[in-house]
């Protein structure tokens, strides 16, 4: 990559949206598929969702939720069982009427969730409280015929966790929703780095079937919201249409409460767009690939460089704790040095270490970070340990990027008393609303139609208040978020 070809990434701070594009494709992160609407994530972009993978599946495990894989067919007639969840996915179904050249009796759709599926088999093998808890969770893709397509965020097919438990009681299965709320929560400001809102949606906007839908909001650049992950309660209306029932331990009939979450590859969406700059990604040390490049400059001392180099990335390696990801060594002789640190930039990389000459003579090394509001560290390698240097880079890096974006959040978070007052906000640039609302459906219905936002959330920690709703006056006791979104 030369210089010029660097130049030709369009500018988050002049387009947003052409950047992001831009800078998924330039990275290597992903590429259009030949299928209109989706995608192929590319070995990069693949590697961030391997380590969240790496991140939940030991939470999950310890929680006695184990992984499965379930058909992704499912009978249509299967799914026409829960009517209000069959309804809520209708127009985004992909259909499949014919197999082996011959019209099927029961078309086959191409699974939007794995609910119906799943449950026709919890069916079978619970009988009794015994049998309960039943916890799994599968790694697997989806389809949603999406109209209007855009890279990671909405994609006809994507990646995703899809938990589904079963449990002997209403308690039980909310506390495992909301402990799965926490993962998400936990996974996002603890490791994308993204400061999130936990919250209830509102009838409307919630998963179709669904008793509760918990919900982990953020806030892009944009000023758009980004629905990060949900967990639900789904009480026992998925049960009762698939009867999975159970004898209780009074020797009673019963229905399993249930609960169903998931976390997808859209999540990498909110990770490029609430990090990236004009130069390209950055990337959370605790997510990143790559989190540590050491760049040669070779000249007349070559091998001693080389050999420094090959030293100096097993110092960091050996003593890696927090913080995993390749560390690598950029010895390629055909790129040069210009090329490497451009593409070591556009790839969000956390650390570069450049050594030539004179890091070699003089034992010392300098550590420059991704993000140049943070300063470099000069490590002197004859009395400092490297690899403890550099891990304490990571973490200043890690913080550093939360406490950017939570600055953010709360200066675009905006409390308003007035519907102009809404209305301006949301013409302008935009962020999180909070105001009254009267839970009614056509205020809702009627603020969406007219600003474009929606209720994001009422978030968990909201207080009881005397208030009147934005929209049309009415006595209401919340203020919940609204904001336009995905």
């Amino acid at each position: 990559m030369s210089q010029f070809e660097k130049k030709q990434l369009t500018k988050k701070s002049e387009n947003i949206s052409g950047w992001y594009t831009d800078v998924i494709l330039k990275s290597e992160l992903a590429d259009y598929a030949p299928v209109k609407g989706t995608m192929v994530i590319r070995p990069y972009g693949f590697a961030i969702w391997e380590r969240v993978q790496e991140i939940l599946n030991p939470w999950m495990k310890k929680a006695g939720i184990k992984n499965a894989y379930f058909p992704l067919f499912i009978p249509h007639s299967l799914l026409e069982k829960e009517k209000e969840h069959v309804k809520g996915f209708s127009p985004e179904l992909a259909v499949v009427t014919i197999g082996g050249g011959e019209k099927l009796k029961d078309p086959l759709v191409v699974r939007p969730t794995s609910e119906t599926i799943m449950y026709e088999m919890y069916a079978k093998w619970i009988q009794s409280w015994r049998d309960l808890p039943l916890l799994i969770n599968q790694w697997n893709n989806v389809v949603r015929w999406e109209k209007r397509t855009y890279l990671f965020l909405r994609t006809s097919e994507f990646l995703w966790n899809e938990g589904h438990t079963a449990h002997e009681t209403e308690k039980e299965a909310i506390e495992m929703a909301l402990m799965v709320l926490e993962w998400y929560r936990k996974i996002y400001e603890e490791y994308y780095a993204i400061p999130v809102v936990l919250g209830t949606k509102s009838d409307a906007e919630k998963f179709a079937g669904a008793k509760t839908t918990y919900t982990v909001e953020a806030l892009m650049p944009d000023g758009k919201a980004l629905q990060g992950a949900t967990s639900h309660n789904l009480g026992q209306n998925f049960s009762k249409s698939f009867n999975i029932h159970f004898q209780n331990r009074e020797g009673k009939n019963d229905f399993v409460w249930q609960t169903s979450w998931g976390l997808s590859t859209r999540s990498i969406g909110g990770l490029i767009l609430a990090h990236g700059d004009d130069n390209g990604l950055v990337l959370p040390p605790k997510l990143a690939p790559t989190k540590v490049v050491i760049l040669p400059i070779l000249g007349k001392e070559d091998e001693k460089i080389l050999a420094f180099c090959k030293d100096l990335k097993t110092a960091i390696e050996e003593g890696q704790t927090v913080f995993p990801g390749e560390v690598q060594v950029r010895d390629d002789p055909v790129k040069t040095y210009g090329w490497k640190v451009n593409d070591t930039e556009l790839k969000g990389i956390p650390l570069v270490i450049p050594v030539g000459g004179k890091e070699v003579s003089e034992n010392k090394i300098n550590i420059k970070f991704r993000v140049k509001e943070l300063q470099d560290t000069v490590v002197d390698l004859n009395s400092h340990n490297v690899a403890e240097k550099v891990e304490k880079a990571l973490s200043t890096m890690q913080t550093y990027l939360f406490e950017k974006a939570k600055k953010f959040l709360d200066e675009n978070t905006h409390t308003v008393t007035s519907y102009d007052q809404f209305k301006e906000i949301m013409a302008g640039k935009r962020g999180f609303i909070q105001a009254f609302w009267c839970e009614g459906a056509a205020c809702e219905k009627k603020i969406k139609e007219e600003t474009k936002a929606s209720t994001r959330c009422l978030p968990l920690d909201a207080k009881t208040e005397d208030g009147v709703c934005i929209y049309c006056g009415k006595p209401s006791t919340h203020r919940w978020i609204f904001a336009q979104s995905y």
